[in-house]
């Protein structure tokens, strides 16, 4: 298994609106395109002093799934322009990490 990180920052004003994009709109049309090998998707939320950090946690069986995502290049990050437009800044590349264990107590 292999998760998917990626960071995301908007502004205060813009958090609630950005999170509801995420929800309503690009994470079900990520859901719609049933790439094999997908497997769920996390969205973590903290604000900090200045901005309001994002992380998603996406989680695939293997590389080639996440290929099927985002293609042979798929180091590079997947930003919708929606998103672009209320975000600060972004995360250019997603980091990849083997699942190597998972604790459920």
């Amino acid at each position: 298994m292999i998760a998917r990180i990626w960071h995301g920052w908007t502004s205060f004003e813009n958090a609630d609106i950005y999170e509801e994009l995420l929800r309503n709109e690009i994470f079900p049309s990520i859901e719609n395109r049933n790439i094999k090998g997908y497997r769920k998707i996390s969205l973590l939320r903290r604000p900090l002093e200045n901005e309001v950090e994002f992380i998603t946690i996406m989680v695939f069986d293997d590389l080639s799934a996440v290929k099927e995502f985002v293609g042979e290049e798929y180091e590079k990050s997947y930003v919708p322009q929606k998103a672009q437009e209320v975000l600060l800044r972004h995360d250019k590349f997603s980091q990849h990490y083997e699942i190597v264990n998972e604790f459920d107590y």
